[in-house]
Order: C-alpha cells, then structure tokens, then sequence
C-alpha cells in the first residue's frame, strides 16, 4: 500500500509513529500481515509535486493500493482548481494503470477563500471519484477540524490525539477495498 500525502499524513509536528498512517500500519500488521505499507508523504506537498513523483514510486513499490491525500497545499497556495483537479485525476489514472485500486482521500477549505472556491473544491473530490470509479472518503476531517482543540497551535495541523479519528475515517472506505 502507498500513502502519497501531505504533513497530514506526513506526521508534521507530532511524534513519529503517532500519525494516523502509523497507526494503519500497526493495525494492519495484526490483522491483515500481508499488507506493507510504504509512506511517501512529504510536508508542504502539492499535487504537482505528487504527480511528479508518483510514476517513479509506482514502478518501485509496486501497490496494489494508493491512498491520495493530496490538494490541501493547492488550495492554500490559491492554485487553480482545474490544474489540481487534472493532478488528482492524472495520479487516479496512473495507479489504476499500475493495477493498484486507489482511495482519494477530500479535503476542505476555510471560506476566507471565497465561498465558490471552497464549494468547489470540496465537491472536486467526489467528482473525481466518481468520473474514475474509485473510492473516496469526502472530508478526511470530519471530526476534527470543528474541534480545534484537536489541533496544534497552527490550526492546521492535528494533534496526535486526533490521528485515530484520521484512521477511522479512511477505514471506513478503505476496509472494504483490503
């Protein structure tokens, strides 16, 4: 399995091994042992950036499952929202070309950055899911970000003690796909 992420999933401010795709790991190993997982998350990452390094790790690790947690940094940095869908969608399609099964993990932003924007790239995730028939958890926050006591002092990092809430929205469509 691949996580292609961002400080989310990258375990940005807080212990290593206490982020939600640590704790994947550790769970996998005890139920499903035949499962690796391979963290290829990088702080501050684009979809850009992801889609550039993606074909290289396709033909290295060889998943038979990608997690997509990536656009977050797009929609911060005010990118367009047509090149980081096309992104998302191009990394989609290369994972189902390497035969690997793909979960796209949404995401949302504030609306200080403009009402449609923020409608628009929330819906995106689930657009691009069901364009390319994969899976896809629509808010990988829900129950989390309107706790902001779940997060570092930055607000847009959380905590380790919200990481098991992390998980448990990706397992709920990820189970299925093991």
């Amino acid at each position: 399995m691949l996580v292609l992420g961002d400080s989310l999933s990258a375990e940005y401010g807080i212990s290593r091994g206490e982020g939600w795709v640590s704790l994947l790991e550790r769970q996998l190993n005890d139920k499903a042992p035949t499962w690796q997982v391979f963290n290829a998350s990088i702080s501050g990452e684009t979809t850009a950036g992801g889609l550039s390094r993606l074909p290289d790790l396709l033909l290295q690790q060889k998943p038979q499952l990608v997690i997509i947690e990536l656009g977050a940094n797009d929609a911060l940095r005010g990118l367009a929202l047509s090149s980081t869908e096309k992104n998302l969608r191009t990394m989609v399609q290369l994972s189902r070309k390497a035969k690997a099964k793909v979960l796209l993990l949404g995401m949302r932003i504030p609306v200080n950055y403009g009402a449609t924007y923020s409608k628009q790239f929330a819906a995106m995730y689930p657009a691009i899911a069901s364009a390319e028939r994969v899976s896809v958890v629509p808010f990988f926050l829900k129950g989390v970000a309107e706790k902001p006591e779940l997060f570092q002092a930055d607000r847009l990092h959380p905590r380790a003690e919200a990481q098991s809430i992390l998980l448990q929205n990706v397992l709920g469509k990820l189970t299925p796909m093991l």
